[in-house]
């Protein structure tokens, strides 16, 4: 289908939750509640529920398990993303050059966090820019600037001398990598696991908690009234008892913390929710996880105790506005998913979208 072409989308556009219009167009790559009057016998007819293309806020294009991988497997994970609904993608560290997915019109929107940071020796080998306390500051700078207004700390990480999960860095050099972020116009994000990590990290101005799994009534009261977001990422805490089982020879005392955390992550989630903590949807997809798995992670975001609309808001409208980019506004590029029923009302519906539209044009499935 050429840029030039029309479609015309009819049933249910939906602008956001409690927002809806009966049809709309896509001209030029873009969308608009106009009708090309010249151009209506040309459109093609598309109906159903129709939504901004889904967000994962919380993925790795560029990794494996073993660290950085090729161009053609990143495109299989960016196509993987694209296929399951998710146009647009908050790249949560990787350490491969992406870039190149910019030009290409038929993969998602990469929102990029540069490089994990990490403490030496404290993190999945080959992943991670790993530095001591003393480097934090001019470390988070750096990925500032190579990033898209994200950077990416790695909060906590089993400690084998001590035989458990700890806190990586001191809070003062969490403050001055805060205020070094944030002099770049960038926001922090930290992998959180632990309990122990997250009361410095609140206290030093961090803007986003991924896997918040540690939260407590204390850091869960202090996130909402900072209101800094959690992306759960559910699909992956699955795998604490898999990791617990790895480590149980060695490090007893940290298989039951993970096996502990593993347990508690549903009402953790569901207890953040009610005390009004943000929360969007992130599956850690790339690493241990196939891409492609958003839908999942809205189920589980269900499971887990949010209302069907908010998890799905999680991982669409909200989290969309969350990152700066445009929804189903009149004139916005026409990045939306097509779903045969209402998935406000069966989330299941997301699992297999209808058609995937990128920049204006048809690409699945």
């Amino acid at each position: 289908m050429s840029g030039g072409e029309v479609l015309h989308l009819r049933g249910r556009v939906l602008l956001g939750p409690d927002d809806e219009r009966p049809e709309a167009w896509v001209v030029g790559g873009r969308l608009t509640y106009e009708a090309p009057l010249a151009r209506v016998d040309e459109a093609q007819d598309v109906e159903g529920w129709v939504l901004p293309g889904l967000v994962d806020a919380h993925c790795h294009v560029g990794l494996d398990a073993q660290g950085p991988v090729d161009r053609a497997t990143q495109e299989a994970q960016a196509r993987a993303d694209r296929d399951g609904g998710a146009l647009l993608l908050r790249d949560a560290g990787s350490a491969s050059d992406t870039r190149w997915i910019d030009e290409r019109d038929d993969l998602p929107r990469i929102v990029r966090a540069g490089q994990h940071i990490a403490r030496s020796k404290r993190y999945v080998r080959n992943y991670a820019d790993e530095i001591e306390p003393d480097e934090l500051a001019s470390h988070v700078r750096a990925q500032a600037r190579r990033g898209d207004g994200w950077v990416k700390i790695v909060g906590d990480w089993i400690d084998r001398d001590i035989g458990d999960l700890t806190p990586c860095w001191p809070r003062v050099a969490l403050e001055a990598a805060m205020a070094a972020a944030h002099d770049e116009g960038a926001r922090v994000t930290a992998h959180c696991f632990d309990e122990d990590c997250l009361p410095d990290l609140l206290a030093a101005g961090i803007d986003c908690i991924e896997h918040g799994t540690g939260l407590t009534d204390e850091t869960t009261a202090a996130a909402a009234a900072r209101g800094v977001p959690i992306v759960p990422t559910l699909v992956n805490i699955a795998n604490f008892p898999r990791h617990a089982a790895a480590g149980e020879e060695r490090y007893p005392v940290y298989a039951a913390h993970m096996r502990r955390l593993h347990e508690q992550r549903h009402a953790t989630v569901a207890a953040a929710y009610e005390a009004g903590v943000p929360i969007f949807a992130g599956t850690d997809a790339g690493g241990a996880l196939p891409h492609g798995l958003v839908a999942r992670e809205v189920a589980e975001l269900v499971a887990a105790g949010l209302p069907p609309t908010s998890a799905l808001d999680a991982a669409c409208w909200g989290a969309r506005s969350w990152l700066g980019r445009p929804g189903l506004e009149e004139g916005s590029p026409a990045d939306l998913v097509v779903y045969p029923a209402d998935p406000r009302t069966d989330v299941a519906v997301l699992a297999a979208p209808s058609l995937v539209v990128l920049r204006g044009r048809p690409v699945a499935p």
